[in-house]
């Protein structure tokens, strides 16, 4: 892949798996150079594939206690994938992140402490990764950073932070409120309106990104977690209230209002055929309006709220303004609403519409859902299971808890935005109170992409003076850094030469091997890939003059060396004139005399300078050496003529052929007389006065038989 990308490793270590995220975005230094001027207020712009992301089970929480083989028997499949993903000459300057969220939390300290230091350990002994602190980059991160890692994803996709004129939500509020729910525990994150800003300010973290352009970015975020509200621990607890409602030292079997009448299941959701067994089982009764009712105490409404207002558990939130609080919902809140009960082409979340479906599918019979499922094939049966738990579990948490108003139901906030925008927003469903998403524009909303920006934005070089601003979070606490404030971890080291001026071979690599990944995954037969393989190999061969000339020398000095060889074809001529002159027509190259065949094969090349060099697309075109300025005329006007000091002794030393006739085979006539046209005499005299130096010139840069310039 080309030089100008910078690459990111996330592992997203969960309560039931861990997830390998890649992303990538081009050195910040090249960005810049690219990004026209009224565009560079907006952050650096991350891309992934979904090709590059991959999951195993179960979580890392599970090695609690073998914390030895966490890397051997899970990490390494993950390792391996990145490895067959970024290009080799990268890795090293890759950062790798592992961070562990609610399963990790529920273990021991001394047992998270454990796993840690060996998934840092294994990673450096076994990996080439960046991994310079062990603190930074493996560790098990509070809900609340999860949580903001969230919101930045969100905003980031939505193009909160970068076009805030075109998200304007009333009151001068442009950000999306973002709402997260896994297995284990549960996140809210949002920007308060200005008046709950003020008064809560102790409340809130302050982020600081930094934008192309090097300028500062801050934004006060509260954030909150709640652990044990994650469906999976949520169910748990309401397992636990069914069994002291109704459960007897004597009874085998619990009525669950939250499954489908007639399903049989163990407490842990596994089926059970009969009624025999000894085991506790649950028995679905399929009344919907009363699982409503078993799961609102799990919300901990009745809990004491020491600081005003509360929402869950008589924890601590600010009042949240639904008029500019638009909340999106990611992981369980897009597959419970998406899944079994979602309709393919809901564009937003509409409470009525969504009650209905859930309604209707938690009262029917189990034997009939059970035949429509297998028949269609497209949601597992613990899925099924399990899903009216969840659909009232979301419920609940939504509109009990948190307070979003039902769409449908109750009466909606007048909208402060330009008609353009609320009917763009509308069609993305951006102005309803809460909205689900699973992607925005073709990227997972992931809490990874989050912490991933904040890193590339790190890398970013600051403006002139406002280097006491470092990206990261902390305390909303008054200066550059509070005390509690963690960095981003990354640093503004450019890839390229520091100097403006990039190669562009890049691109064309990217794009092709982006072709052929297509060609990959959509031919039908192997012959179509392998046509789709030659062509593309061709293309990115013979793109370029330096290339193709390149190739040649080296077919050609094969075709050479064959042709002296006893019994290898008679002379020279005759034994390469066929496929050589095949060869130099694909190159580009002119039919030429011995003199400079016998330098491209001997390795004499310092004898020229090679004028057709395609001008670098990142160069100034306005100021430059002499050389630079010749380098482009030569390009413009066609020109590509070696350039030949026309002093006797250097001739004879090539042995080149003097006779005119010699000069029209080659074309040397022609193009000197060209060269002579743009550059006046005393210039030529002076440009092959004595020995001329070649130290400067971009060509030489350029020059097919030399080896390119290591890169820092």
């Amino acid at each position: 892949m080309g030089k100008k990308w910078r690459w990111g490793v996330i592992l997203d270590a969960g309560s039931s798996g861990t997830r390998l995220h890649i992303y990538r975005w081009k050195d910040p230094e090249r960005a810049r150079h690219d990004t026209p001027k009224d565009e560079l207020h907006h952050l650096p712009k991350l891309v992934t594939e979904k090709k590059w992301t991959k999951k195993i089970r179960p979580g890392v929480s599970t090695f609690g206690d073998k914390p030895t083989e966490v890397g051997r028997d899970h990490l390494q499949s993950l390792i391996d994938h990145a490895l067959d993903v970024i290009p080799e000459d990268k890795i090293k300057d890759t950062p790798i992140f592992l961070m562990a969220t609610a399963g990790m939390r529920l273990l021991p300290q001394l047992q998270q402490t454990a796993l840690t230091r060996e998934i840092c350990t294994y990673l450096r002994r076994n990996t080439q990764f960046s991994l310079p602190d062990c603190d930074l980059h493996i560790q098990v991160i509070p809900g609340e950073t999860e949580g903001l890692y969230g919101w930045i994803a969100t905003n980031y996709l939505l193009g909160g932070f970068d076009n805030p004129d075109m998200h304007r939500h009333g009151k001068g509020h442009h950000t999306y409120g973002f709402l997260d729910m896994g297995g284990a525990s549960a996140q809210i994150a949002f920007a308060p309106n200005a008046t709950e800003a003020d008064k809560h300010a102790n409340d809130l973290k302050l982020l600081r990104l930094r934008t192309l352009d090097g300028a500062p970015s801050e934004h006060k975020v509260f954030t909150a977690t709640w652990l044990g509200f994650g469906v999976n621990q949520a169910r748990e607890a309401y397992i636990e209230n069914l069994k002291e409602l109704y459960g007897t030292p004597d009874s085998h079997e619990l009525p669950d209002p939250c499954m489908p009448k007639g399903l049989r299941t163990t407490l842990r959701g596994d089926p059970v055929d009969g009624p025999d067994s000894d085991d506790l089982t649950l028995i679905g009764t399929g009344v919907f309006d009363e699982c409503l009712k078993q799961t609102h105490p799990l919300l901990g409404k009745d809990k004491p709220c020491n600081d005003s207002p509360c929402l869950l558990n008589g924890q601590h939130v600010p009042a949240i303004d639904f008029d500019v609080n638009h909340f999106v919902g990611v992981s369980e809140y897009w597959h419970t609403t998406h899944g079994v009960f979602g309709g393919k082409d809901d564009k937003a979340y509409d409470f009525t519409t969504y009650q209905k479906r859930v309604e209707e599918f938690c009262t029917k019979d189990w034997d009939a859902l059970q035949s429509k499922i297998d028949a269609r094939k497209k949601y597992d049966m613990k899925n099924a299971q399990e899903a009216c738990f969840k659909a009232s579990w979301l419920i609940n948490v939504l509109h009990e808890g948190i307070g979003i108003p039902r769409i449908g139901l109750e009466k909606m906030p007048a909208y402060n935005v330009s008609k353009g925008a609320l009917e763009n927003a509308k069609d993305k469903g951006f102005l309803d109170p809460f909205q689900p998403f699973n992607k925005i524009d073709g990227i997972e909303v992931s809490w990874t992409l989050g912490k991933m920006v904040l890193y590339a934005a790190g890398q970013i070089p600051p403006k002139s003076g406002d280097d006491r601003f470092p990206v990261g979070f902390g305390s909303n606490i008054a200066g550059p850094a509070p005390p509690d404030f963690q960095f981003a971890g990354s640093t503004w080291r450019p890839i390229g030469q520091g100097n403006g001026t990039f190669e562009d071979d890049d691109d064309w690599g990217d794009r092709a091997e982006d072709l052929l990944d297509k060609a990959r995954e959509k031919s039908a037969t192997s012959g179509l890939f392998i046509f789709f393989l030659l062509f593309f190999f061709l293309l990115y061969i013979f793109r370029k003059k330096e290339r193709r000339i390149r190739l040649y020398g080296k077919i050609h000095k094969i075709v050479h060396h064959r042709s002296r060889r006893p019994g290898g074809g008679g002379s020279p001529r005759r034994g390469s004139g066929g496929l050589s002159s095949l060869i130099h027509k694909l190159s580009g190259g002119r039919s030429s005399g011995g003199p400079y065949e016998r330098v491209m094969e001997e390795g004499q090349a310092d004898l020229f300078e090679l004028g057709d060099v395609e001008q670098d697309e990142y160069s100034d075109s306005s100021e430059g050496s002499l050389s630079s300025r010749r380098s482009r005329l030569g390009l413009s006007s066609g020109l590509a003529t070696p350039k030949l000091n026309v002093v006797e002794p250097r001739f004879d030393a090539l042995a080149l052929p003097t006779s005119s006739a010699a000069f029209d085979r080659s074309g040397l006539v022609v193009r000197t007389e060209s060269r002579e046209r743009l550059f006046p005499a005393p210039n030529l005299q002076m440009l092959n006065a004595g020995k001329r130096s070649r130290a400067g010139s971009p060509t030489r840069l350029k020059s097919p038989l030399m080896s390119p310039l290591q890169e820092d």
